[in-house]
């Protein structure tokens, strides 16, 4: 078993792919065969596998969830930290803050298409934390 925290620095609201830390951790771990666990340890930025070839995508998502959890809503009891945090919280809750890939040959079996993703839904740039936890053969 390999258990490692990585600091992600984000640049505000936004996807950064994280795949290639994720797999430098499996890769550390020297398991062939196994399972990688990627836990966010926030609650306002989260985790996503999605795809990683067309930037749209990402662009998209910010659109849907910006229909989903709006800033500034007025319903929002929340509010004390600014008008994106509760938002966050929503978009996190709608989200993962865990994911669970399998590992193979000593790689993560994501699909030809597919990236992690820490999602940060809080405008500001921010330090997140990202534990990777790796077990298996």
């Amino acid at each position: 078993m390999h258990q490692a925290r990585l600091r992600i620095e984000t640049p505000g609201r936004g996807l950064t792919e994280i795949s290639d830390l994720v797999q430098e951790e499996v890769g550390r771990s020297t398991v062939a065969t196994g399972l990688c666990g990627v836990f966010i340890r926030h609650t306002s930025a989260s985790l996503l596998i999605n795809e990683n070839a067309d930037p749209d995508v990402q662009r998209d998502l910010e659109t849907a969830f910006a229909r989903l959890a709006p800033d500034g809503d007025p319903a929002n009891i929340h509010v004390s930290e600014g008008p994106d945090d509760m938002p966050a919280h929503t978009r996190s809750a709608l989200t993962q803050t865990s994911l669970s890939v399998p590992v193979g040959n000593g790689r993560l079996l994501l699909g030809t298409w597919q990236g992690i993703y820490l999602w940060e839904h809080r405008h500001r740039p921010h330090v997140r934390e990202v534990v990777v936890t790796v077990f298996g053969a």
